[in-house]
């Protein structure tokens, strides 16, 4: 298993963790098999979309504060309710196929780790596994 050390700089924000990601993969020799990600935070995310336009990103972070406001109804104490509801909306999982000794992606995806209650130092665990 490898581990990904995190750092947001912002209270959202998406990092694009595809070369990390593909790195980690590729240091496992594995040819063919599946990658799983896991995000160990219950305020934070990992998803897929797209990496050649940053205005993507903004507009997601737009939206999703849309989503999930801060709200005077919240009752947990630490004031970041929002932050744990995107964080289950997103999932805090992600599956991949290798092929060839990398994660299949199409064309204009990307792997982004979620952050909605930063900054903060995060991590990312991922396990691949042959198949």
């Amino acid at each position: 298993m490898h581990t990904l050390e995190i750092t947001s700089q912002s209270p959202q924000e998406f990092i694009d963790i595809t070369a990390a990601v593909r790195r980690a993969i590729r240091s496992t020799g594995v040819r063919d098999g599946s990658a799983l990600l896991f995000v160990p935070h219950t305020t934070a995310a990992v998803t897929l979309n797209e990496n050649a336009d940053s205005g993507v990103t903004r507009d997601l972070i737009v939206d999703l504060r849309r989503l999930a406001p801060a709200s005077p109804a919240h009752r947990h104490g630490e004031g970041n309710s929002p932050a744990h509801l995107l964080s289950s909306l997103v999932g805090v999982s992600l599956t991949l196929i290798i092929s060839e000794g990398a994660p299949l992606l199409g064309t204009w995806q990307g792997i982004y780790f979620c952050e909605f209650d930063g900054p903060r130092r995060r991590q990312l665990q991922i396990k691949v596994i042959a198949g």
